[in-house]
């Protein structure tokens, strides 16, 4: 009996998954042994632990959805592929993108009536898929989700809401998930007014959410001032949030990598990275080198040294030196924070398996959360959120460790 097409290529995916499930155990099990821990990078060491945590990045339920932490963790898989032989990590990346995405290019639980900039984020993992496999699925889908930033409701001067639902506002977080994506689009696609946007919402938000005095950028603005978040006068939410000013400094280091030399916007991009890396060392802990929750109320009772927010100063402040954006000074400041979360925030299991604590679960603005000092600090707090293991992996890598 001869068997159809469909059903040989059903069969050969499970053998193909079969096989990737089973390279990763024989990889945990290399960590798990006793020179496993000692011969592997940071880097690596974290990528594994998430995988053991996480079946489902290797079996991908049909729940799976396009957020914004599953980019972040696929997108540190993608950079971790480049310093790996063997390729794994971009076949998780892969896999991940082919069950979200349909043959017309039609993107799994996403909406772009929605208008919710989180959901930009994952696309950056489509470029390099698209570059290698030219499958025309993946450039449709980048396609999508440039279009949502076409029609994305604007501010009066050009700034990006935060989400449909959060009008008239500019959230820190929005930088992170929108410019990276659209300065590599702008690249990839040759339409040089993309840059143009990425630099305007950058330097939007500094202008409207840097604080004079501490050099650090307040969580969110409202043009409207009609939140109840909202300062009346400024439109400033109260507080410096430490993920928050992490999602914008990454954003800055990560768009550089797209911006023509000649852009009369790149030097303006650098300086704003250059005062920020300033405030951030200011505000970094003295005996730990690590950051607060919220950034300058270290001593306040009840903050506490948060691991997402430093592992992503880490990767911003040790990639704007090796880009040479900063001065090498701050590779000290980013070598003491990384210190710091291996000293203090990550913990090393019997069996190799890393994890990295004291992770604030979520935080926004508006329904309810009144960006009060006792809100930010009274937020969950996780073990392993991907909002931590995602940039630690990548500082790692900066690092070399």
């Amino acid at each position: 009996m001869i068997k159809s097409p469909e059903n040989t290529n059903k069969n050969l995916n499970r053998s193909v998954l079969f096989l990737i499930v089973m390279f990763m155990l024989s990889s945990w099990t290399s960590l798990s042994s006793l020179e496993g821990p000692r011969s592997l990078k940071w880097s690596e060491r974290m990528a594994l632990s998430v995988l053991k945590r996480n079946p489902w990045m290797t079996e991908l339920p049909g729940n799976t959805s396009w957020g914004y932490t599953q980019g972040l963790i696929y997108y540190s898989f993608e950079k971790l592929s480049h310093e790996s032989s063997n390729g794994r990590y971009q076949q998780l990346v892969q896999q991940y993108a082919d069950k979200m995405i349909d043959e017309k290019g039609t993107i799994k639980s996403y909406r772009t009536d929605a208008f919710n900039i989180d959901n930009i984020n994952s696309g950056k993992i489509l470029f390099g898929l698209y570059e290698s496999t030219k499958d025309e699925k993946y450039r449709l889908a980048i396609e999508g989700l440039r279009n949502q930033l076409r029609w994305q409701p604007r501010t009066t001067e050009g700034g990006y809401w935060h989400k449909l639902k959060y009008p008239w506002q500019m959230w820190l977080d929005g930088a992170y998930m929108g410019a990276p994506f659209l300065a590599q689009y702008a690249k990839v696609f040759n339409e040089p007014k993309g840059f143009d946007d990425v630099a305007q919402q950058l330097i939007l938000m500094e202008k409207h959410l840097r604080d004079s005095k501490t050099g650090l950028l307040y969580h969110g603005w409202d043009e409207s001032r009609v939140q109840d978040w909202a300062d009346p006068q400024t439109g400033r939410s109260r507080n410096f949030w430490g993920r928050a000013i992490g999602w914008y400094a990454m954003a800055i280091v990560d768009v550089l990598d797209y911006f023509p030399p000649q852009h009369p916007k790149r030097g303006e991009l650098v300086q704003i990275l250059q005062r920020l890396s300033v405030a951030l060392q200011t505000y970094q802990d003295k005996k730990t080198g690590l950051w607060y929750q919220v950034v300058d109320q270290g001593g306040r009772e009840g903050n506490y040294l948060e691991g997402s927010a430093s592992s992503m100063f880490v990767y911003a402040l040790a990639k704007g030196v090796n880009k040479g954006y900063l001065d090498k000074q701050f590779k000290k400041v980013a070598e003491r924070g990384y210190k710091g979360i291996l000293d203090h925030l990550i913990e090393v299991k019997k069996d190799g398996e890393i994890s990295i604590h004291q992770v604030c679960e979520v935080a926004g603005l508006g329904d309810g959360r009144d960006g009060s000092y006792a809100y930010y600090i009274n937020e969950s707090k996780r073990t392993d959120d991907p909002k931590a293991t995602g940039p630690f992996i990548l500082a790692s890598l900066e690092l070399k460790k």
